[in-house]
């Protein structure tokens, strides 16, 4: 799975194909993603932002901003993580994903923390 790891704050991201709800005859995959944020640091931090880059089989990019992630903002104490899912619907079948989280310590520091590209692909298309 991947993993990456910014001052502290490790995040990693399972993915998956969603047939039920792809159409491919219309261009349309649907896949689901599990994001792990796990606090690894000592301050207690809140994750204020997300910031996503969605990249399709054609190179097309699209970018996606907003407040938390799926309607919250956790707050994570040193040891604790948080668990969310989510999807995206591309029009190729394969893509990749990659972000950033804005997250703010109780210190008063923001910083962004990585989140690490991964890819999206139906079973058994090559690359």
């Amino acid at each position: 799975m991947p993993t990456a790891v910014t001052e502290g704050i490790r995040v990693t991201v399972e993915a998956m194909f969603l047939p039920d709800r792809s159409s491919p005859e219309e261009s349309s995959f649907a896949f689901a993603y599990t994001v792990t944020i796990a606090n690894e640091s000592a301050p207690r931090v809140q994750l204020r932002r997300r910031h996503w880059i969605i990249t399709d089989g054609n190179g097309h990019v699209e970018e996606v901003e907003g407040p938390g992630v799926v309607g919250q903002q956790p707050v994570l104490d040193p040891g604790e993580a948080h668990r969310y899912s989510s999807g995206a619907v591309l029009s190729t079948p394969v893509g990749t994903m990659e972000g950033m989280y804005e997250m703010h310590a109780e210190t008063g520091r923001v910083f962004s923390a990585r989140i690490p590209r991964f890819t999206l692909q139906v079973p058994g298309v090559v690359q």
